[in-house]
C-alpha cells in the first residue's frame, strides 16, 4: 500500500509539473547572432565575373548582400541590396546577383553584352574594386520580421547589429 501511495504521489507531481508549463513563453536564442562581413574584389573575365568567398554558416541562416555604390569614391558607403540591375546606354543591362551555401558565397555580374567592352569609366563604376557587405541573419530571427530588407540601415537597426565590428573576407 505504501508503494502504491508513493507512485500515486509521484504521478500527481509529474502531472502537476507538466500541466503548469507555460506554453506562452517564447524561446529566446541567446547564442545565435547576426554577422556582418565585407568583401572587395574586381570582376573580370579571368574570374568569370565572379567573386567567390569562403564562409561558414548554419544551413538555417539567411544571407543578405549589399553593394557599396561608392566603392571607388571617397564618399560614404551607400549600400544597395542585391540582386540589382543597372540599365546602361545602348540598351545594355548589367546584373549583380549572388548565391550561397553553408560554405561559400558567390557574387557575380551578368550582362546582355560582353562586359569586356565596358568603357574605363564604366568598369571603374561597376567592375573594379567593388565592395560588398554580407549580413548573415539566423532564419529564426527573420521569421515574420517587419523590416525593409532593401534598406541596409533598417536591417542593422532591426536585428541590433553592431556594424562597427565588420570582418573582412
Amino acid at each position: 500500500m505504501k508503494k502504491f501511495f508513493s507512485l500515486l504521489v509521484l504521478g500527481f507531481l509529474v502531472i502537476t509539473l507538466f500541466s503548469c508549463k507555460d506554453d506562452d513563453n517564447n524561446y529566446v536564442d541567446n547564442d545565435t547572432y547576426s554577422v556582418v562581413m565585407d568583401a572587395t574584389g574586381t570582376f573580370n573575365s579571368a574570374n568569370n565575373f565572379t567573386l567567390a568567398k569562403d564562409i561558414s554558416i548554419y544551413s538555417s541562416d539567411v544571407v543578405l548582400v549589399y553593394r557599396n555604390v561608392n566603392s571607388n569614391t571617397t564618399g560614404s558607403p551607400i549600400w544597395e541590396v542585391l540582386p540589382k540591375t543597372y540599365y546602361l546606354s545602348g540598351g545594355r543591362e548589367l546584373d549583380y546577383t549572388f548565391d550561397f551555401t553553408t560554405q561559400d558565397i558567390q557574387i557575380y555580374t551578368r550582362a546582355n553584352f560582353d562586359q569586356n567592352t565596358m568603357s574605363g569609366a564604366e568598369a571603374n563604376q561597376f567592375l573594379n574594386n567593388q565592395t560588398f557587405r554580407m549580413v548573415i541573419v539566423p532564419a529564426s530571427f527573420g521569421k515574420n520580421a517587419n523590416v525593409d530588407y532593401s534598406d541596409y540601415n533598417s536591417v542593422i537597426k532591426y536585428f541590433n547589429i553592431d556594424d562597427s565590428k565588420v570582418t573582412t573576407l
